[in-house]
């Protein structure tokens, strides 16, 4: 008779995604995950497989909850462009009070994982695109009901605020509020 699972797998998985992205991969052993998850290291692999397979799944699950939280804030009907400018300036507040310095788990995984890890590339690729995607949608939007100027090109827009945004993560490590707030004004300018 197969026994059955004494914990949570999916909380399990969250719990290991709050390791990796405050330590990274390379950072976080295959002990550190047993401890933190509080469960064997045979259950581990039978449940996620390689320590390489957790990461990727974590990464996934990152994605997939950043996804939902980026389409919460920019689905509000009614103006767009004060949802992008919400999007945008969420990430520079989160980064400023995240007490761990994490940056952001897609960002973290280009750096220490790019370009020798082709799955995680493609992780990372999904995380960026989806964010850029969502964003040039709402742009789009803010262009058809005449908030964006005609002259403003809402994909090339788009790709710049991700890039802002991953440079908020990053310079957030060490946080200067005054260099962050600049430069998130100075960006959002562009929407005017």
């Amino acid at each position: 008779m197969a026994r059955t699972k004494e914990f949570d797998p999916d909380a399990a998985l969250r719990s290991a995604l709050d390791l990796f992205w405050r330590k990274g991969y390379e950072a976080t052993s295959i002990q550190d995950l047993v401890e933190h998850l509080g469960i064997g290291r045979a259950s581990i692999y039978a449940t996620f497989g390689t320590k390489h397979e957790l990461y990727l799944r974590a990464l996934d699950r990152y994605c997939e909850e950043m996804a939902g939280r980026n389409a919460y804030t920019l689905a509000p009907a009614g103006p767009a462009l004060p949802a992008v400018r919400e999007l945008v300036r969420s990430f520079a507040e989160d980064a400023l009070t995240d007490p761990d310095r994490k940056g952001c788990f897609v960002t973290n995984t280009a750096v220490e994982c790019l370009p020798h890890d082709e799955l995680a590339g493609k992780r990372v690729d999904i995380g960026l695109n989806g964010l850029e995607s969502a964003i040039a949608g709402t742009l789009i939007r803010a262009h058809d009901q005449g908030e964006l100027r005609a002259d403003k090109d809402p994909q090339a827009l788009a790709r710049f605020l991700v890039t802002l945004i991953q440079g908020i993560r990053v310079i957030a490590k060490r946080p200067d509020r005054q260099r962050l707030r600049d430069a998130v004004d100075q960006a959002l300018s562009l929407l005017d």
